[in-house]
């Protein structure tokens, strides 16, 4: 049985910081609904103190941003984007539409369609997260949206110039120097200066997430997302440094950051946590990474491999590094996880950054039921059919008939019924279908069960 030998928050401690988010989120959302770009502007003002007359950055402010950047600044953007796009375009590709006849004279198919728009969120308020840029907007772009909108925050008083550049770089149609839930809000509802998407993609921080959430169903999302995870799998193959590395590396994003260590090694597990204390004794971003190990820092030492997929499972992080002697083992038995990376050679950094993968990635176990972001999430997968001749259509209309007088449904039947007639040159009585059977009363008693 594996054994903790630090725990992080509890459910509850969560569930309560996540009710004041939802409150304060769904005061935002309605207010930018009810006066658009006057509560953009407030909004602006107050949490990020930012006001211009328009927040859509100009040709010439963009070109000014690139400008302002090192040739190798603009050297290291474009190879991780090239990166990005060759990785999306193979993915692309191996999304094939089909058509096919299925029976004699039946022909189904379905087609790849983009959405006309996507909003790309990209953070940038505590750190200039440039990638998110190079992820949402190439992935959207090589899907074949065509407007694409990007909202940043400032940094430090100004458009981050890196983010402005990779945005510009990655083919953003428009790009606006806007942050935090009212960015997400003027892109899913729109308002007098900002035309609205039909889908929002990108990471961010509790009040984006919760925004998005929110806006589901009004728009689509790529993914429910919370603050960034990290799972580290490793027996004594590795030390106690790489570990606390990795681990603080992912810390680091923010102070309600998961940071976990499973391994089956109880001389790595307290190496690790001796690691962790000097490298946090160093390490620039040391406040926010020691807030979040202090709060929500696991380290669970399991009996085998075995137990050891179990628990990740469980877990379904986002990022999971596997550093063991077999880490193909984990790729082949684990099913719950935003991304693996095997091996002590890779690492979360090179997936957020620069090796292709895309990093806007599923949290909060919602890796159980879908992966992250890449070009499928920007298409639509549609569906059409196609019936060429007369007795196709008689054959299935017959089934169709039968089948729709099971359920009682009698304008359906006859749909297929017509065709019956006009195609099969067969007499069927029209609107065939049985009739429902009653609705009971209002005070009848559910059958047992």
């Amino acid at each position: 049985m594996a054994t903790p030998l630090k725990r992080g928050a509890t459910a509850s401690a969560r569930q309560d910081r996540d009710a004041q988010v939802r409150e304060t989120v769904e005061r935002i959302l309605a207010d930018v609904a009810a006066r658009g770009d006057a509560a953009i502007r407030e909004l602006s003002v107050r949490f990020d103190g930012w006001d211009r007359d328009t927040y859509r950055l100009s040709p010439q402010e963009i070109n000014g941003c690139i400008g302002s950047l090192s040739s190798q600044d603009v050297h290291d953007i474009e190879f991780a984007q090239k990166q990005v796009r060759n990785f999306a375009q193979i993915q692309r590709d191996s999304m094939q539409e089909v058509e096919v006849e299925t029976l004699p004279g039946v022909v189904l198919g379905h087609r790849h369609i983009p959405v006309n728009a996507a909003g790309c969120y990209v953070p940038g308020g505590k750190y200039p997260l440039l990638a998110s840029a190079h992820m949402s907007v190439i992935t959207a772009k090589v899907a074949g949206v065509g407007r694409v909108v990007t909202c940043a925050p400032p940094f430090a008083g100004k458009p981050a110039a890196a983010i402005v550049a990779a945005q510009a770089m990655a083919g953003a149609d428009e790009i606006y120097c806007l942050g935090g839930v009212q960015a997400i809000a003027a892109m899913a509802l729109g308002t007098e200066t900002i035309a609205s998407v039909d889908m929002l993609v990108g990471p961010g921080n509790a009040f984006v997430a919760e925004a998005k959430r929110q806006l589901f169903g009004r728009v689509g999302i790529d993914l429910f997302a919370g603050p960034t995870e990290t799972l580290v799998i490793a027996d004594d193959t590795v030390d106690g440094e790489m570990c606390a590395t990795d681990l603080l590396g992912q810390a680091e994003h923010g102070p309600d950051s998961p940071a976990i260590l499973l391994t089956t090694s109880r001389r790595l597990a307290k190496e690790t946590m001796q690691e962790i204390e000097r490298l946090l004794q160093v390490l620039p971003t040391a406040a926010i990474a020691r807030a979040a190990w202090d709060t929500h820092g696991e380290v669970i030492v399991a009996e085998s491999d075995e137990e050891m997929v179990r628990i990740a499972d469980d877990l379904a992080s986002e990022h999971v590094q596997v550093m063991t002697r077999d880490p193909d083992y984990f790729l082949r038995h684990m099913t719950n996880y935003g991304a693996l990376f095997l091996g002590p050679r890779t690492n979360v950094a090179y997936g957020d950054k620069v090796i292709g993968t895309n990093h806007t990635l599923p949290t909060r176990k919602a890796a159980r039921y879908t992966g992250g972001l890449w070009v499928g999430k920007f298409l639509k997968t549609c569906t059409y059919q196609r019936v060429l001749t007369d007795n196709a259509s008689a054959t299935v209309g017959e089934v169709c008939s039968r089948l729709c007088a099971l359920e009682g449904f009698a304008g359906h039947g006859e749909q297929a019924n017509l065709r019956v007639r006009r195609y099969g040159h067969r007499e069927v009585p029209y609107a065939s279908a049985v009739q429902p059977q009653a609705a009971p009363a209002e005070d009848a008693q559910p059958a047992a069960v």
